[in-house]
Formats: structure tokens, C-alpha cells, sequence
């Protein structure tokens, strides 16, 4: 651990989870917890509970703006663990000087995402500092959702799944660097951010047989399965060739150096499936506004303990490493 906090310990790479296991967990170790899951489970497994905090740069970007992505992300993570959100709160830092007409814009973002959700927030807070202590506005909201599915779960993958993704990766994060940067692009590049409420629901109706969900937010596809490879003691195989990733993306990727399955996104999630409903899977995703671009891109082995390997179209394999260092900070 370094002596100080930097810009990558919030990249949702190998630094975050240093920093989350090492200083959070030690403090508040408990058998909740440590499950590792986008929500806590709780209630006896009947509810689903999670927060977080939004502070992405630039708060208006093409796609999106910072109320939206406040919804979504947390009505997402609930969703992550088969539950329909129901309740949430909302917490407001407002920086002096903020426009209200801005403001208006943002919280209107936040009710059509409610509407879609088909929640309601119920208890808020609101701050406001001094011009210079917070940059614009940082958004937390925290939510509660009834499970409709119950033992989803990243704990027990095994090698009867194969893994889906539900669309073309990196574009939130890449979204955010052009914005961020004034890169002009001659495209229609846009963040990913969706509800996934809808997705996961159809699924659920369609008795998919689903092992795992998870968001891939900060630290991208990459993340995700370093991390379930880990929790469930597995080995992931992922075909290079079947991930699918947008020429816009491709470009950016090329241009500065970045890898598309460490970009964030935030209405792309990826599926551990039960091999005999894959291909159903794919069916209900297809027919989702927000994942017809769904393919199957892996396999769960046991070549490896707690690793994820790439095989590329041409024959060779590495191991995709969790994302470390420092990223894309603030996408979120």
C-alpha cells in the first residue's frame, strides 16, 4: 500500500481492490460483505441493497449527464443481483455559483431514469460549499430493490457457464476521455449509459438460467472477470475476435495507447449463463433495445487457477490482467 491516496485507487483496478480489501474491508469485515457482489443481499435474500457516488468530468457529456448516470448506476447494480428497484435516496454537493438552469437539466435526467426503473426516491441531502471546494456537483444515491431472482451470484461460477457480453464495450469511457480532451470526432460516439432494469427483467421472465451479473463500470470488462475468476476459483477464457468493440472505440483504443476491455461502461454488463440457455439468452438480449450487439465471447475452464486468458484471432494467449494505474479517473 502507498502512503498516500492517488488518482488510481479510483480506477476500479488493482489498486481500488487494494484499497477496499486492505484499509474497508479489515475495518468492516462481515460475512455480507466480503460476498463481494454489486449489492448486498440482505433480508433474508428477499432485498438488494447498494450506494455510490458520482463525480464524473465533464458532468454533461454526449449520451448522458451526471443525473442519469447517478440513477442508472445504482438502479443498475441492484439489477446486477436479479432485483427490481423500488426505493432510492439521493444526496446532492452543490459547488457555490452553480447554475440552476444546470441543475434542472440534471434532476430531470435522474426522473426519466426513475420512470424507466419504475422507482421513486424517497429521502434525499443537500449540500452547498464554498466556490472551489467541490467541482460543480457530486451526486450520491443509494437504493433498495426487491429480488426477483434469487442466488445470482459471482461466487459461484463454474465451468457449465459460458460468459456473455450485453454490448460493444468502452464507450462511456471513451465518451468521457473526448469529451474531457476536445477531441472532435467525425462520429456518433456516444456513452453506453442505459438502464438494465428492462434486460435483466426479460431474462428473468424467459427462465434463463443465470449464474452471474455484473456491471462493467470502472476498470471494464476486464475487471469484471479478473474479479470472478478470483471469487469463484475459476479460469475464464475469452476469444479476442468475439468481442465486440465499436470502430469509434477501435480508434480511440489505437490512438492513445488504451485497451477496450479496461474502458468503462456503464449500460454494458456481462453474463455467466448456463451453457444449454446460451443461445435463449442471446434470443432475449437481441430483442433489448440496449443489447443487440450481445455475443458470447468466453468459456469458464480450469486451465488456471484465478485467471483469465485471452486467446487472439491468431492463435496465441496472454493473461488479461486486472486494469492498474492510472486510467480514466473521475468516468464516473
Amino acid at each position: 500500500m502507498s502512503k498516500t491516496i492517488t488518482l488510481s485507487h479510483g480506477n476500479g483496478g488493482e489498486e481500488n481492490n487494494e484499497l477496499i480489501s486492505k484499509v474497508f474491508y479489515k475495518a468492516f469485515k462481515n460475512e455480507i460483505l466480503e460476498k463481494s457482489e454489486d449489492a448486498a443481499v440482505i433480508q433474508n435474500g428477499t432485498l438488494a441493497f447498494s450506494t455510490d457516488s458520482f463525480t464524473v468530468s465533464p458532468i454533461i457529456f454526449p449520451g448522458a449527464d451526471i443525473g442519469k448516470l447517478a440513477v442508472c448506476g445504482t438502479c443498475n447494480d441492484l439489477a446486477m443481483m436479479g432485483a427490481k428497484p423500488k426505493y432510492l435516496t439521493c444526496s446532492v454537493i452543490l459547488e457555490e455559483g452553480f447554475e440552476m438552469r444546470t441543475l434542472e437539466r440534471i434532476v430531470n435526467s435522474m426522473k426519466k431514469e426513475l420512470e424507466i426503473n419504475g422507482a421513486v426516491v424517497v429521502s434525499g441531502d443537500t449540500k452547498v460549499v464554498p466556490k472551489g471546494s467541490v467541482d460543480k456537483i457530486f451526486i450520491n444515491t443509494t437504493g433498495i430493490g426487491e429480488i426477483q431472482k434469487a442466488g445470482i451470484s459471482s461466487n459461484n461460477i463454474t465451468t457449465e457457464d459460458i460468459i456473455i457480453v450485453s454490448n460493444s464495450i468502452g464507450k462511456h469511457g471513451a465518451t468521457i476521455f473526448a469529451s474531457r480532451e476536445g477531441i472532435e470526432l467525425s462520429s456518433n460516439l456516444k456513452s453506453d449509459c442505459a438502464s438494465l432494469w428492462p434486460i435483466v427483467e426479460k431474462l428473468i421472465q424467459n427462465d434463463i438460467n443465470i449464474t452471474a451479473l455484473r456491471d462493467a463500470t470502472r476498470g471494464g470488462v476486464s475487471a469484471v472477470l479478473n474479479e470472478w475468476a478470483k471469487q469463484s476459483d475459476v479460469c475464464i477464457e475469452i476469444e479476442e475476435k468475439e468481442v465486440p468493440i465499436c470502430d469509434e472505440v477501435n480508434g480511440i483504443c489505437e490512438l492513445l495507447g488504451f485497451e477496450a476491455l479496461s474502458l468503462a461502461n456503464e449500460g454494458t454488463f456481462v453474463l455467466a449463463i448456463k451453457q444449454e440457455d446460451a443461445q435463449k439468452a442471446l434470443e432475449v438480449l437481441h430483442g433489448c433495445e440496449n443489447s443487440k450487439e450481445a455475443k458470447i465471447i468466453g468459456k469458464v475452464t480450469q486451465q488456471y487457477e484465478k485467471r483469465v486468458i485471452l486467446n487472439s484471432a491468431w492463435g496465441t494467449k496472454r493473461f488479461l490482467e486486472t486494469p492498474t494505474g492510472e486510467l480514466l479517473p473521475r468516468i464516473c
